[in-house]
């Protein structure tokens, strides 16, 4: 399935040594002006060869609408774009052609295809993501006109990890350091812990934590499109991804039900909750409070040192990759992160129009 969305949909197409990345939105209103200079900062956020942290591959990832755009409005047309790549060294992956990587999509995909691109990963590559940026920074314009804002940041690499919980932070400051962390001084950490590991032609891992606010109650389905479900959906189809919990989470699971449930009271904005271990979704429906989760993110599959696995006749060999890699996925994760909720949050504003007419 290469289509995401139901209302606002995103189908996107590319591998990562083709000619390109791209996409097509379908269900994107009429009407909106473009801030194209908004698009293109989080792909710049997202692109390669950003900092001492992130492979070293040098990608403008500049994006070209061929189709749905005009005179800076979208048209409620379908939206065609597309990232041409342009920096590729395929020859790095020849060695790869008839091996399966550990932890790679390399052997699950022969067995479903028959065949796989071997140049990257093709398909399978976390380059495909340049797509949802796109299609994401569009949908998060289309939200603010609705006072809906989504940030996510670092909260964890490896062992490290922020003693604080997003209130307590000043989110402003994210981008303010190479890992994408708003505590300066445990960024410092995250950013020596990820530099270890590249010294050690080695990887980690982490966590990403996404808040939305200004999300108004009623906003999800009470079955099987759940908010939450959803949220969960989108960020589990994100390459590298092994886990994803909303509210309380796993904590929650300590907590009696006193001390967990959240407490309605009226104030003089309205209906809250004194507390909000629910994170900001009830019976799969938002309720009006923030919205925050949790994203973890395995340590990159791809090591430049050596390694044991088999070859496409399963045979036992040893390979030692080469190629530009990342030590740790992180920091390049949080505008897809957030992309993948503005595309499910648009999804779900645009379902209760419906439902309201």
């Amino acid at each position: 399935m290469n289509t995401f969305g139901k209302i606002f949909r995103l189908t996107s197409f590319g591998e990562s040594h083709g000619r390109g990345i791209g996409g097509i939105i379908d269900g994107c209103p009429a009407g909106l002006e473009l801030d194209i200079d908004l698009i293109q900062k989080d792909l710049t956020r997202r692109k390669p060869g950003q900092s001492k942290i992130t492979t070293q591959r040098m990608e403008p990832d500049q994006v070209e609408f061929l189709s749905g755009v005009f005179e800076g409005k979208t048209q409620g047309t379908p939206i065609a774009f597309a990232i041409w790549n342009k920096n590729q060294h395929s020859n790095d992956y020849n060695d790869l052609k008839d091996v399966f990587r550990p932890s790679h999509a390399d052997y699950t995909y022969i067995k479903k295809y028959g065949t796989r691109d071997h140049r990257g990963g093709g398909r399978s590559s976390a380059r495909e993501t340049i797509a949802r940026v796109v299609a994401g920074a569009i949908a998060k314009q289309i939200l603010a006109q609705v006072g809906v804002s989504i940030q996510a940041y670092v909260s964890q690499v490896g062992e490290i990890k922020l003693g604080k919980s997003y209130p307590e932070l000043d989110l402003s400051k994210t981008e303010d350091t190479i890992v994408r962390c708003p505590d300066l001084e445990v960024a410092e950490q995250m950013i020596a812990r990820i530099e270890k590991a590249g010294r050690e032609n080695d990887t980690v891992g982490g966590v990403i934590t996404g808040v939305a606010q200004g999300v108004p109650a009623g906003w999800g389905e009470p079955v099987f499109n759940k908010l939450h479900a959803d949220l969960g959906f989108a960020m589990l189809g994100i390459n590298a991804v092994k886990g994803f919990e909303y509210g309380s989470g796993f904590e929650g699971t300590k907590l009696s039900g006193s001390e967990h449930n959240d407490v309605f009271v009226k104030t003089e904005s309205g209906v809250h909750t004194t507390t909000n271990n629910s994170g900001g979704i009830q019976g799969g429906i938002s309720n009006g409070e923030d919205i925050y989760f949790n994203v973890a993110f395995k340590p990159i599959a791809t090591l430049l040192k050596e390694q044991n696995t088999i070859d496409k006749n399963e045979n036992n060999i040893t390979i030692n990759p080469k190629g530009r890699h990342d030590p740790c996925v992180l920091p390049r994760a949080v505008p897809i992160v957030e992309a993948m909720a503005a595309l499910v949050l648009i999804d779900h504003y645009l379902l209760n129009k419906l439902n309201a007419i």
